[in-house]
């Protein structure tokens, strides 16, 4: 069965769910899925159920497909992610981000907890990510190139956009809502980065370093997506916080900054329409 075929079966039973059409996935990472809740009317689906959707939920993901709207427009939410570290091949990694183009995804809005490196950061700030570097030693655009979402060798130059960081900013600023901008460092895991990893990445320019986010937005940026990336920094990275590090503080950090959050993605998501 080609992949074509795969997206197909997907996107015959997704559309099976619900009359609407959405041209917007938010993708909510871990302690941060009760964003879901303010989708009218959803239609709430695990991944088990979608045809070829891997599912390898960690615990603060509940791995479910939320469709509805918000405000009058509509959504996809992935309450949830897979991670490398959870022995996805590259063609599982890039599946979701694939089947939601071929279902006419355009928007994409991408949110993570992660460690902060930047001393001018505490744990319960949200930093807009203004770009990434790939630390994984993965890419999930690895073998076949899936002509009909992008092309071979996909451009990098604005992975986040420009334009929607700006906007981002501006609703912040009216909220009285203070936002870091960074660059974020995507980590295999799942052990938590030494002392002299998170050294060595600081200078390579990295303000925060996270398990996730790198891989989803490579594949969107190869299928021409435009991304908003939103980081919650839950804790300090080993060697800046002397605190031992652990999941249970990632969620207890994530949760407190739900409402800024959530805020910022409402607000967001009005200016789309």
């Amino acid at each position: 069965m080609s992949i074509i075929d795969e997206f197909c079966q997907s996107k015959i039973f997704i559309e099976g769910l619900s009359i609407l059409r959405p041209k917007t996935l938010i993708i909510l990472g871990s302690g941060l899925g009760d964003f879901a809740k303010f989708v009218k009317n959803p239609v709430i689906v695990s991944y088990s159920d979608i045809p070829f959707f891997v599912q390898k939920s960690i615990e603060g993901q509940s791995g479910e497909l939320v469709i509805g709207l918000i405000g009058q427009h509509p959504v996809y939410i992935m309450k949830g992610r897979n991670h490398y570290y959870q022995g996805l091949t590259d063609e599982e990694m890039r599946y979701p981000i694939q089947m939601f183009k071929y279902l006419g995804v355009n928007n994409l809005i991408i949110t993570n907890a992660c460690g902060g490196m930047n001393p001018s950061f505490k744990p319960g700030d949200i930093m807009i990510i203004e770009d990434h570097i790939n630390m994984m030693g993965r890419n999930p655009l690895i073998g076949d190139n899936v002509d009909i979402i992008g092309p071979r060798f996909s451009d990098m130059s604005e992975p986040y956009s420009l334009l929607w960081i700006e906007k981002i900013e501006e609703i912040a600023k009216s909220y009285e809502i203070h936002l870091k901008k960074g660059v974020y460092v995507g980590y295999f895991g799942p052990s938590y980065e030494t002392r002299s990893e998170i050294l060595a990445y600081r200078q390579l320019g990295g303000d925060v370093v996270g398990m996730s986010t790198v891989p989803e937005v490579i594949v969107a940026s190869h299928a021409g997506m435009q991304v908003l990336g939103l980081s919650v920094i839950t804790n300090m990275a080993t060697g800046i916080s002397m605190n031992k590090l652990s999941h249970d503080e990632v969620l207890k950090t994530s949760l407190e900054a739900m409402d800024k959050v959530s805020l910022l993605i409402l607000k967001f998501i009005a200016f789309l329409e």
